[in-house]
């Protein structure tokens, strides 16, 4: 048990990664999750409405499965297979942190300022969580897919608007993290 609940090696996940992509290529597939949002509204029959939502829906529900995997997965990942030992965080982050008057999230992966449960009672805070959810709903579909279909398998494909999306992905992360961030706190 020892080697499945404790970290592993980066090569491992990209082995595994990679092993998915092959699958993936040779049945004719792309991952994605937020192509997923589309079928579950098309499921509810909004498709009459919106013709946006109007596609056939029962072609992806290997890809449902796929996020009701992951969730089960992360679920079990949490609960069952993690040593409760400490994150380490680098020292800079922390003074990082700190300065946001942010308190370090210790044997968390998240600090309870951005991710605990107070964020919903704050109306700053639940203003930036509707927004946020907002532009990255809107944004991964304006971009043609989520940050882990273009990233996994459009730059797996070698398509060129998967590598602007991920360039583009990783400038707006960049921009939020260093200017923006600092604003909200």
């Amino acid at each position: 048990m020892d080697v499945i609940m404790g970290t592993w090696h980066w090569s491992i996940s990209g082995f595994l990664i990679g092993m998915v992509m092959l699958l993936l290529i040779y049945f004719g597939k792309g991952f994605g999750m937020s192509s997923n949002l589309r079928s579950l509204c098309s499921m509810t029959g909004v498709g009459k409405k919106i013709a946006f939502f109007d596609w056939d829906w029962k072609s992806q529900r290997w890809n449902l499965v796929v996020v009701l995997g992951a969730m089960m997965g992360g679920f079990v990942a949490k609960n069952y297979l993690s040593n409760d030992t400490i994150v380490q965080i680098n020292p800079v982050t922390i003074e990082k942190l700190e300065k946001l008057h942010i308190e370090a999230p210790q044997a968390k992966l998240l600090p309870d300022a951005m991710f605990g449960n107070t964020v919903f009672t704050e109306p700053k805070m639940l203003l930036v969580l509707i927004l946020g959810g907002f532009l990255i709903g809107f944004g991964s579909r304006y971009a043609g897919g989520c940050t882990s279909g273009h990233a996994i398998t459009g730059l797996s494909a070698f398509q060129g608007q998967s590598l602007k999306a991920v360039i583009g992905f990783f400038v707006g992360g960049l921009l939020m993290a260093h200017f923006i961030l600092p604003l909200l706190f």
